[in-house]
């Protein structure tokens, strides 16, 4: 669980987020969702530490086992404490960003290489568990990413960011050039994924096949403030203007909003 409490972030004395405070769960896949300058990637960003924000609590409330659990607050956590905070996160980026020079397999074993004890033989096992975890075929293991499509890029890329058993996992519009027939795939792996390793999975995005497939906590941003949050079923009651301005904008989902 991730809790956010009255964080505020400015550049150049221009405010991108105001005051803003929410809950992200474990178990749930958390979409954050706005027009293009709403703050929403200022937010993601500020949540695992790459902005520093200039006020406000971002808490991570880590659970041990099941008899403990420990919170770091990573607005006054140190470089350690942010570094070892980083071994539990996964990242999921908007265009794969796999190594072309490393071939499936290497792809998915290099958080393991960096960050974890393991011998070779280990991160070659977590690699191809984690590989056929997201229905990669076999014989792609040994190709390069050229030689492999977006949407199985996008599966590396998944594989790539559990490997490490992550207890929240980041992704920044992960169906981006994707077409709708895929983007429905790596929705649903990450929504399954989420439940069943009980992640907190946050994903930033705008598409609304995805919010309306897998959203099961949603924070609207606008201009920077917190407008609205709900659950995807949510959404078709909500008397907020700027939502509905916002998901209903499409002539589909104006249809999908009067039935």
């Amino acid at each position: 669980m991730i809790k956010v409490r009255n964080i505020i972030k400015s550049f150049d004395g221009t405010p991108v987020l105001r005051k803003i405070s929410t809950d992200f769960m474990d178990g749930q896949v958390n979409m954050i969702i706005g027009q293009s300058g709403s703050g929403k990637t200022v937010l993601m960003k500020s949540l695992i530490g790459l902005h520093k924000v200039d006020s406000g609590q971002i808490i991570f409330d880590r659970k041990i086992n099941s008899n403990s659990s420990s919170t770091i607050d990573i607005t006054y956590a140190t470089e350690q404490q942010i570094r070892m905070l980083h071994r539990e996160v996964g990242m999921l980026f908007q265009g794969a960003a796999l190594f072309d020079s490393l071939s499936v397999e290497e792809n998915v074993m290099f958080p393991l290489e960096m960050f974890s004890d393991m011998t070779y033989d280990e991160m070659v096992d977590r690699a191809r568990f984690c590989l056929k975890r997201v229905n990669m075929p076999e014989r792609a293991f040994a190709l390069m990413p050229s030689e492999i499509s977006g949407g199985m890029q996008k599966r590396v890329a998944i594989a790539r960011a559990i490997a490490m058993n992550p207890k929240y996992l980041f992704c920044d519009e992960p169906n981006s050039g994707l077409d709708p027939k895929t983007s429905l795939v790596i929705d649903q792996l990450i929504q399954d994924i989420t439940r069943e390793y009980n992640i907190c999975t946050i994903v930033n995005s705008h598409d609304m096949n995805s919010i309306m497939e897998i959203g099961d906590n949603i924070v609207f941003l606008k201009n920077g403030v917190k407008e609205w949050q709900g659950s995807r079923e949510d959404i078709f009651t909500a008397d907020n203007e700027a939502l509905n301005d916002f998901v209903f904008a499409s002539e589909l989902f104006k249809k999908i909003k009067r039935i």
